[in-house]
Order: structure tokens, then C-alpha cells, then sequence
């Protein structure tokens, strides 16, 4: 499991940095990737990258400012054209589905795959054997939504040393163990799984937030997570302005993540008065001094998601 940034700017995009979009690579997982926000530009980025649009399995919209929407109906289009046939489900608030049923009947898009819009407002929006993902309403100028995505715990191994010193060889009574059932040997002798099985691997949560300014709906989506994805158009010193336009700063986000008790904090949705990396270094420092484990979410860079021990 790991992030990949493919548009890091707030609002507009720069000769530095494009407007938002993330990629929640899950080829270990589920041999794809989901998208989170789809930004002017988007599918420029994806050529840029190891992304390949036929990978994309679920795309997830924050909310519809143009700087987070207008690069979808383009990506959808193209995606057939990459090689994408499989079923692609785009979720998000009300609203989509009309953005999404004008652009591409005006454009005459042909798409050689099944489109599944599914709009929502919060709560359960996804949910199967190994992940589930939950919605929560924010606060901004239009209704922007995070989303905190939970993947499952999964069986614990098994200690194959100590059943081959049973005599027991891989087959069916090895599924049996690990589905936590006790099984007899030919021997007759019993194996309880309890004691040949390792504890389940605790499965991870990533918080990605849609634009917002510090509310009561951001805590239940990021607590103790094992990374926290949160804007931060400004430096401190601006915070001001931030409520005014109804977005963080770097220091807000670090509250966020102390309080959520999270694990790991990435800061994107960067103001255009910031151009380089260089400059973002006092968002960095001010949000440290917080929640030391602060990251700036850099374009075209991988940042893995680790499992809890």
C-alpha cells in the first residue's frame, strides 16, 4: 500500500506543481489503484508516472471545485484508450453524476467499460472482504468530504516449521488452520490452530481530506490512522485568510493528526505563493514542532503506508 501524488497545488496549477489528485496504489492488495480527486491535467500526470489507467479500479471525488474535478471527464475518457476495459466506479457528492452525464453525452464519449457514478453524503460508501471505505462531511465553501479508508485484518501465517515436525504437508487441512479450525493428523494427532498460527496482521487506515478549514468532522475520520492526508494552503501566519477562504494551515493540520493520535501526517493542497519545496520548508518546520512525524507530499514520489506491529 502506498501514496503517489500527482497534483500537489491548491486552486490553480503552476509551472511547478499541478492541482490535486492522489493515487492510492494497491497492487499487492488488489492488483490496482484508487484514485482520490482528479484535478485539470490529471491524465498528464498519469503519463508522467508508473500509473496505468487500466489499473484504476475506484476513483473518489473530495467535492466539485474545478481544481479537484475538471480533469475527470478527459481521464475517463482516455482510460479505454490505455488499455482500460475493467469496471471503474467513481464516487462522490451530489452532483457528479449530472457534471458527469453532460460532459461526456455533449463530448460523444465512448468508454469500452462498465461507469459506475455513485453519489453520496457520507457514511459507508464502499465496502467488500478486505476494505471498507467511510465518508464524512467537512467544512468549505461547497460540501467537501474526506474519506478514511480501513483495510481489514488478515489471517495471521503459519508456522509451517512446527506443522512439518507434526508431519502435516501443505493441502487442505492447511486452509482449515488458518481459518482457525483444529484439525486431526492421520496419526490422529490433534493441531489446535490456536498454536500453529500467527496473530493477524492489523490492517492499515489511510485519512485523505478534501479541502476544509479545522471542524468537528475531520477527528472521526483520522483517528488513529496510520497516515493522515491533510491540506495545508497556508503557513500559519495566514490563518486568518485560511478561515476566511475556508481551508488549513500546516500548524491546524498538526493539531489534527496530535489529537487523531495518527501515525503519520502527509501536508498537500499547497497555496500558489509557495513555489518551490524550499519555500514550503516554514509549513514543514511549523507543522514539526507539532506532530514531528510531518511530511510535505512531493509530485511523482512514493510514500509507503506501514503496517502497524
Amino acid at each position: 500500500m502506498e501514496i503517489y501524488f500527482l497534483g500537489t497545488n491548491a486552486g490553480v496549477p503552476t509551472l511547478q506543481r499541478n492541482v490535486t489528485s492522489i493515487a492510492l496504489r494497491l497492487m499487492e492488495e488488489r492488483r490496482s489503484f484508487w484514485m482520490f480527486d482528479c484535478g485539470e491535467g490529471t491524465q498528464h500526470q498519469v503519463l508522467r508516472s508508473p500509473l496505468r489507467l487500466g489499473k484504476l479500479e475506484k476513483l473518489f471525488i473530495t467535492h466539485l471545485h474545478g481544481d479537484h474535478l475538471f480533469g475527470l471527464p478527459g481521464l475517463l475518457s482516455s482510460r479505454g484508450y490505455q488499455g482500460g476495459t475493467a469496471p471503474l466506479t467513481v464516487y462522490g457528492p451530489p452532483g457528479l453524476k449530472a457534471f458527469l452525464d453532460v460532459s461526456l453525452s455533449v463530448s460523444q464519449s465512448r468508454m469500452p467499460y462498465k461507469l459506475e457514478i455513485v453519489e453520496h453524503t457520507g457514511g459507508l460508501v464502499f465496502e467488500d472482504e478486505t476494505f471498507k471505505v467511510e465518508a464524512g462531511l467537512l467544512e468549505h465553501r461547497i460540501d467537501s468530504y474526506g474519506y478514511r479508508v480501513t483495510e481489514k485484518d488478515s489471517p495471521g501465517s503459519l508456522n509451517t516449521e512446527l506443522l512439518q515436525s507434526y508431519g502435516l504437508k501443505p493441502g487442505p487441512l492447511y486452509g482449515k488452520l488458518k481459518k482457525g479450525e483444529d484439525v486431526t493428523t492421520e496419526s490422529g494427532v490433534v493441531i489446535r490452530a490456536s498454536e500453529v498460527v500467527h496473530e493477524p496482521k492489523k490492517g492499515r487506515i489511510v485519512t485523505i481530506l478534501g479541502d476544509t478549514r479545522p471542524c468537528p468532522g475531520s477527528l472521526p475520520l483520522a483517528q488513529e490512522a496510520d497516515l493522515i492526508i491533510h491540506e495545508a494552503t497556508f503557513a500559519h501566519d495566514l490563518a486568518e485568510m485560511a478561515y476566511q477562504y475556508h481551508h488549513s494551515t500546516a500548524v491546524q493540520a498538526a493539531e489534527l493528526a496530535r489529537e487523531a493520535e495518527g501515525r503519520e501526517l502527509l501536508l498537500t493542497h499547497f497555496s500558489s505563493r509557495y513555489v518551490s519545496q524550499e519555500e514550503l520548508t516554514p509549513l514543514l518546520e511549523e507543522a514539526q514542532a507539532i506532530f514531528p512525524q510531518t511530511l510535505l507530499a512531493e509530485e511523482f514520489c512514493t510514500f509507503p503506508v506501514y503496517r502497524r506491529k
